[in-house]
C-alpha cells in the first residue's frame, strides 16, 4: 500500500482520497507524507476513542504501530522511486493505475489478515457503531470530505489545487471495485493453502 500511495505521488495525477489530506498538509508544512500520514491516523484513532468511549476495543490501539510502520514505508517507497523520471501523460497514467492496483491488493491482503484495521477504516466503523448508516455509505461520505478538505486547505494555505486530480477520481471509483476482485483471489488461494 506504502508504494501504492508512493506511486499516486510520483504520477502527479492526484493521490487516492484517503493520501488526499497528507499529501495536501505535507505540501503546506514541509514535513514529508509519511509524517503527515501518521500524524492523520493518530488522530483518527483519538476521533475513535471519542466517538466510542467505553465501547473501544483497546485491541486496535495497535493502529498506532501500524501508522508509524505505514508512515515510515510511504517515505521509504518515496525515497525508491525518487530516481524514476516520469516525462509524459502516458507514463503519469500507468503510474497512477500502478499505484490504485497496489493500494486495492494492500487492502485485500488487510482485510485477508482480518487483524487490525487502518485508522482511517476504523473511523467509519466507529461512527457506523453509533449511527444508523451503512459502511459502504459512511466510506464514501468519509472520503469525499477528506478530498474536500484537501481542495479548501490547499486553496487556503497554497492559492491553488494540489493532490487532487482525476487520478484522485480514479482511485476513488477503481480501489474499492478492485479489492473485490483480489478478495475473491487471496480467499481462493488461503483456501488452496489450506487444503494443501
Amino acid at each position: 500500500m506504502a508504494f501504492g500511495v508512493a506511486f499516486s505521488i510520483k504520477a502527479e495525477l492526484g493521490t487516492s482520497p484517503i493520501s488526499s489530506v497528507p499529501y495536501v498538509t505535507a505540501v503546506i508544512s514541509g514535513l514529508s507524507v509519511g509524517a503527515t500520514t501518521i500524524i492523520m491516523n493518530f488522530s483518527f484513532v483519538l476521533i475513535q476513542i471519542l466517538i466510542l468511549r467505553k465501547r473501544y476495543d483497546w485491541f486496535q490501539l495497535l493502529q498506532l504501530p501500524a501508522a508509524v510502520l505505514f508512515g515510515v514505508m510511504i517515505d521509504v517507497a518515496e525515497l525508491v522511486l525518487r530516481p524514476v523520471s516520469c516525462s509524459n501523460y502516458f507514463q503519469q497514467w500507468f503510474f497512477c493505475a500502478l499505484g490504485i492496483l497496489l493500494i486495492a491488493f494492500g487492502v485485500s491482503i488487510e482485510v485477508m489478515a482480518n487483524l487490525v484495521t487502518t485508522a482511517g477504516e476504523g473511523i467509519v466503523l466507529a461512527i457506523c457503531q453509533v449511527a444508523p448508516v451503512k459502511f459502504g455509505n459512511m466510506k464514501m461520505f468519509f472520503d469525499v470530505a477528506l478530498v474536500l478538505l484537501s481542495i479548501v486547505l490547499s486553496f487556503i494555505f497554497l492559492g491553488g489545487l494540489y493532490g487532487v486530480r482525476e487520478g484522485t477520481v480514479a482511485a476513488a471509483i477503481l480501489v474499492g471495485q478492485i479489492t473485490k476482485q483480489t478478495n475473491k483471489l487471496t480467499k481462493k488461494a488461503e483456501l488452496a493453502w489450506l487444503n494443501g
